[in-house]
């Protein structure tokens, strides 16, 4: 059974909350009482997202947004308080993964795509949320990393270098804003049952039988056992955890 949380009054921000993590992580916050801004790149599915939502009762908008560009997510952040009228959490999600490649021969170009996106998207999302944040004096964001963050796997150096930021991003935002009443942390997810671990696997790119043998719970995770631990990190339960980067990888860096 999994803890409840009473986040009534509470309002919530989520990017990539089209599917996967950030769509769980999206529905456990507005089943908490949360009023809830979805954003994605991907309108269609992000509209269903949010329609999906709203037919369950909860309060919840859905904003368009590019995470590479910060205008956009300045003006996402901004709308989000404009209709709700504070911003107390924040899931900065959003991410891609791309194809395993040699350390020697990966294009600039897509070290550059992972890094706008994985590193670049969370910072500005982190840096509007805390712009509202530091006003109010309060506020938990979360930053998504992944256990390619903690450690590394051949043929993953551009993205595991992505996820690493997002923990050094973490880190120093989470000392620098602590003292003012925010917190800040990260969770490193291991291999997750979403549609972008499904499309790994269709492509050929992730073996789903090892995936499962390399996490000692023998299973992938799954995004409703992410979205629980956003939710922990963002409640008074976790009032006094700041900066950490935590695994929610079936004990796969415990290894």
């Amino acid at each position: 059974m999994n803890p409840t949380y009473d986040f009534a009054g509470r309002v919530a921000f989520v990017t990539g909350a089209s599917s996967g993590m950030g769509l769980a992580t999206a529905r456990a916050f507005a089943a908490s009482g949360a009023a809830v801004a979805l954003t994605d790149i991907d309108e269609a599915a992000l509209t269903s997202a949010a329609e999906q939502l709203t037919g369950e009762g909860h309060h919840v908008i859905a904003i368009i947004c590019d995470v590479t560009d910060e205008d956009q997510v300045a003006a996402a952040v901004d709308r989000t308080v404009d209709t709700f009228g504070r911003l107390d959490m924040a899931y900065n999600n959003a991410g891609i993964q791309i194809p395993p490649a040699d350390a020697a021969d990966e294009p600039a170009e897509v070290f550059d795509r992972v890094h706008a996106v994985n590193l670049r998207g969370i910072w500005a999302g982190m840096k509007h949320e805390l712009r509202h944040m530091r006003t109010q004096g309060s506020g938990a964001i979360v930053n998504c990393s992944s256990l390619g963050g903690l450690v590394g796997i051949p043929g993953r150096a551009s993205y595991h270098a992505s996820k690493h930021g997002v923990i050094g991003l973490t880190g120093s935002a989470a000392l620098e804003y602590a003292p003012r009443g925010i917190r800040i942390n990260a969770i490193c997810p291991g291999t997750i049952d979403t549609p972008m671990v499904s499309d790994m696997i269709a492509k050929g790119e992730l073996d789903r039988a090892e995936a499962e043998a390399g996490q000692p719970i023998n299973r992938l995770g799954t995004a409703d056992e992410i979205a629980q631990a956003v939710l922990w990190l963002c409640s008074p339960g976790a009032s006094f955890v700041i900066g950490v980067a935590l695994p929610v990888d079936g004990g796969y860096v415990a290894q």
